[in-house]
């Protein structure tokens, strides 16, 4: 009894109503879509535009599929094909059954068929979504322990793998985890690429050679260590071999393509950099649109609240001239009374006591005059 280990999924399907749900599709679909979101990214870093490699990975995405299970039911015919078995199982592929090799290479057909529509070349293209590959790849794996599927040899390490499944040949028991190796070794490939990417300015292809070389070495190590069945080649997996050839012509290719094309593509994809360059002086003319138009609004709030305050500071200025004028008048008047002499105030006296009496004589035709005044002011 092991006290530690990675226990294995019961079943690797859920079923909402009559829709089955399989895990194993599910880990390739999530692979795919950080393949192109990672790719995109690195896609318009390099000047290229955004969408394109959604675009291509349309055509792909298909072509790879149909490749990894054709070099799977090609080197593993005798699941499919022998005495007892139903041909129509190699049209199942949510049961499992990708092989990378024709995946890559029927992958790189479709690719090419969309890079060609689209008139970009297909090196720049894999240079840019080689990282997410290999992170989908390491996705994908997981879709293996689900499955209950591609373990290594028996072992009593903590992290051995629980296998219960007793079918299609299976013996329970605890087994490397070679789902898991194979993972965690895809994740390091994908950020040595985008290292020595950034590091080295890999360009016309070789940032994608580096991650299938580099995948080849990790895939050579574990699939030594599966025991599931394989055809051999002097004592060597099939799968083994086909690592160590795809390794040395990666390898090569690298040599080759730094030798007759060094440095990274300046162009990868025609049409990019006028259209980046448009929409930049879009921007900047709404730009200087918007300050124009806040600049005219805060000098007519400005300008408007200036005149405000100078015809009010004006309107009193006016006030208190005149109001300084009439106390002036009123200063004249009082030192003209004082100047007079005394003769010309009591003939002043007299002749106010003769407007007097003179008043009190026509008071009744006064208060006449007033009261028709009166009633005209009531009247309008």
């Amino acid at each position: 009894m092991e006290l530690a280990y990675i226990p294995s999924p019961s079943h690797g399907v859920l079923h909402l109503g009559p829709i089955p749900l399989r895990a194993y599709a599910f880990c390739i679909i999530i692979g795919v879509f950080l393949a192109v979101w990672l790719g995109n990214k690195r896609w318009i870093a390099r000047g290229g535009r955004a969408g394109t490699v959604a675009d291509i990975a349309v055509w792909a995405v298909p072509f790879g599929l149909v490749g990894g299970r054709l070099y799977h039911v090609i080197t593993d015919y005798e699941l499919y094909f022998s005495e007892g078995r139903d041909w129509v199982d190699a049209f199942k592929i949510w049961q499992g059954g990708l092989g990378i090799w024709g995946a890559i290479a029927l992958g790189a057909l479709g690719a090419w068929i969309g890079c060609r529509r689209r008139g970009i070349p297909l090196p720049a293209w894999a240079d840019a979504v080689a990282p997410g590959i290999a992170f989908a790849q390491a996705c994908g794996r997981w879709g293996n322990w689900f499955n209950q599927e591609l373990y290594g040899k028996p072992t009593d390490l903590p992290w051995a793998l629980h296998i219960t499944s007793s079918t299609d040949g299976r013996v329970p028991g605890y087994y490397h985890p070679t789902f898991l190796y194979e993972s965690l070794w895809c994740v390091g490939v994908g950020f040595l690429v985008i290292w020595a990417d950034r590091r080295f300015k890999l360009g016309h292809g070789r940032a994608f050679a580096l991650y299938v070389a580099a995948y080849c070495v990790g895939r050579g190590w574990i699939e030594y260590m599966r025991v599931d069945d394989a055809h051999h080649i002097l004592g060597l997996r099939l799968n083994d071999w086909t690592a160590l050839v795809v390794f040395l012509l990666a390898v090569l290719y690298i040599v080759i393509s730094a030798r007759t094309r060094p440095g990274r593509e300046e162009i990868v994809e025609p049409g990019a950099a006028e259209d980046a360059s448009a929409e930049d002086a879009a921007d900047d003319k709404s730009d200087d649109t918007s300050e124009g138009k806040t600049e005219g609004t805060s000098e007519g709030k400005t300008e408007g609240k200036t005149e405000g305050k100078t015809e009010g500071g004006t309107g009193e200025d006016a006030g208190e001239a005149g109001t300084d004028g009439e106390s002036v008048d009123l200063g004249k008047e009082t030192a003209t009374e004082s100047a007079k002499p005394e003769s010309a105030k009591s003939s002043e006296t007299t002749a106010s006591a003769s407007v007097t009496e003179s008043g009190k004589k026509t008071e009744p035709e006064t208060e006449s005059v007033a009261r028709d005044e009166a009633g005209s002011a009531k009247k309008s």
